[in-house]
């Protein structure tokens, strides 16, 4: 393409959701509303793992990461949709939309990383319980959350920095309601090889690779439980696995079905339901999931709210 029929693209359009205009206040009340309870959710879990010194182990150093990487996951996207529905005005600038592109990465990363070690903390638990304090020491748990945050962190500025890179046309159109990097890639005009390219290899280092040792642990844990107590499988691994499973299940069953299972017709709004599972819903459960299903969580906050009250 010659460099006349080429334009400085200074901002982006993001189309949004596919919601019809006499609907827009009551979507976005409700985007409001789960965004709120995401908030809540994941700041209740933060606080009660901070106050409470019952929940100072490997397992809730895990899940107060998570629960923040959730919470900065869904305030990267949910704010400026509820803007965008409000004003009407889809724009976004090019930079603001490569820095959300940026930390959707970091954030959306690094929960994979997160499930991946609480796996691994969940397998030692069960097949090595005599030597858990052992191995799972403050300072592995320390370095295994701060090389997580560091691996995600130079993985998507080195996706950022390579999309800086490309050329972008007259097309400023951005089919869903955030800065998706397989989006801007659509849009680009010039050579998105080396991007690709990056993508594929680097990828299986945070999605294939992640998934795999998930399931490697829970196999592993499957075949420990079956040597000493047949019958009490499966309790024994919903009990003490539930939460994690779950939660692995909405995180991965979410992104097979939007990346793995392609349709032909409506892929659009397909890819916009599924980024919406991903960006708001799974960030919403997360907590709901953790707080429901784990008793720990339960005594804590009786134990909080009872000291709270003799405090008063």
């Amino acid at each position: 393409m010659s460099m006349k029929n080429r334009t400085v693209i200074s901002q982006f359009l993001l189309l949004g959701l596919p919601i019809l205009p006499e609907h827009q206040h009551l979507f976005y009340t409700l985007f409001l509303a789960m965004y709120l309870t995401t908030i809540l959710g994941n700041l209740i879990i933060i606080i009660l793992i901070i106050l409470d010194s019952h929940l100072h182990t490997p397992m809730y150093l895990f899940l107060s990461n998570l629960s923040f990487s959730d919470l900065c996951f869904s305030s990267v996207t949910m704010p400026k949709l509820l803007q965008n529905m409000q004003s009407q005005d889809t724009s976004i600038s090019y930079d603001g939309c490569l820095t959300q592109m940026y930390f959707l990465m970091v954030f959306g990363d690094m929960e994979s990383f997160l499930l991946v070690v609480m796996a691994y903390d969940r397998y030692v638990a069960i097949c090595f319980p005599l030597h858990y304090n052992s191995i799972m020491s403050p300072k592995l748990c320390v370095c295994l959350v701060l090389l997580s945050w560091v691996f995600t962190m130079l993985y998507s500025l080195l996706h950022t920095l390579l999309l800086a890179k490309l050329s972008f046309c007259e097309d400023n159109v951005i089919h869903n309601f955030f800065c998706d990097i397989s989006a801007l890639l659509k849009l680009a005009c010039s050579d998105i090889y080396i991007n690709e390219l990056m993508i594929f290899i680097l990828g299986g280092l945070v999605i294939v690779i992640p998934f795999l040792l998930i399931v490697v642990s829970y196999i592993q844990i499957v075949f420990s439980i079956l040597k000493v107590s047949p019958t009490r499988v499966i309790h024994k691994i919903f009990s003490t696995c539930g939460s994690h499973l779950s939660v692995v299940s909405l995180f991965y069953g979410t992104i097979i079905g939007l990346y793995l299972c392609p349709s032909a017709n409506n892929s659009t709004v397909k890819e916009i339901v599924m980024a919406m599972m991903y960006t708001v819903v799974t960030p919403m459960l997360n907590p709901f999931i953790y707080s429901l299903r784990n008793r720990d969580m339960k005594e804590a906050l009786i134990r909080v709210l009872y000291k709270k009250k003799i405090s008063l």
